[in-house]
């Protein structure tokens, strides 16, 4: 909205400057490359192993972003994406408290309530456990694994906030100014931690952090899952410029 903002203001200045005959402007395409953070040369295949996920109970926000990002690996990588079932961490790590023989049929519906950062704490553990993701990336031929948190959850804010709105200047030109006003708002925030283990070794390679919130006047109904995809849609760029070069596309105004 802001980016808008800026860009209208900039046309109607150079709309009007030109109308004086003062300058003439060309609004140009441009691409932006920025480099991969990590060398995935040595991989011809990727796992995205499962995820550790909490938050809104009206979401899973676990499956929803492993098939996620296997769709836009598929679409926008060079690693072939491997077909397999996510694994449930949340599970695994429960095996190991309790022991294999002591852990019950149903240990999902036992397994602690994750509704805060602090809650994932408890999981570190498995993503240092070299060994155990070196036996995972043997059982698919050492591929790049995917894994790590997702933290989806509700969030509500009242306050000040500020909004473009529009106004007819002098000229008859309409601008957009920001106002403040006072707002009740409720939304969703969405706090996902990436992490890249080399499938040959268990080592981790590399894991980035992102935190996306959406937020909506209180009287709008937005759905959980419709706002979750507003929010990967955010922060994807980030996560596939891990893998690979990006091209962030955008336009400059030329003048003369």
């Amino acid at each position: 909205m802001i980016a808008r903002t800026v860009v209208a203001a900039a046309a109607s200045l150079a709309v009007g400057l030109a109308s004086a005959g003062c300058i003439s402007f060309t609004e140009i395409a441009v691409e932006t490359p920025i480099t991969a953070k990590l060398d995935v040369t040595p991989f011809q295949r990727v796992l995205v192993a499962g995820f550790v996920g909490g938050g809104s109970r009206s979401l899973d926000a676990s499956a929803e972003t492993a098939r996620l990002l296997r769709s836009q690996l598929r679409s926008k990588s060079t690693l072939r994406v491997i077909d397999a079932d996510t694994i449930n961490l949340v599970e695994e790590l429960d095996r190991r408290r309790q022991g294999q023989a002591a852990a019950s049929a149903d240990s999902a519906s036992t397994a602690p309530r994750i509704e805060t950062e602090k809650d994932l704490e408890a999981f570190d553990q498995i993503f240092s456990d070299a060994e155990y993701w070196k036996k995972i990336g043997a059982e698919h031929q050492g591929p790049l694994i995917i894994t790590g948190t997702v933290l989806f959850s509700e969030v509500s804010r009242s306050g000040m906030i500020s909004k473009p709105r529009p106004v007819v200047n002098q000229l008859g030109q309409t601008v957009y100014e920001e106002r403040r006003e006072f707002a009740n708002q409720k939304g969703f925030s969405l706090a996902p931690k990436f992490i890249f283990i080399d499938g040959r070794t268990g080592q981790q390679l590399h894991s980035e952090t992102f935190l996306e919130e959406a937020l909506y006047n209180d009287s709008v109904n937005t759905p959980a899952l419709s706002s979750y995809f507003e929010l990967m849609d955010k922060l994807l760029p980030g996560f596939l410029n891990t893998l690979s070069t990006q091209k962030i596309r955008g336009t400059r105004i030329l003048v003369r």
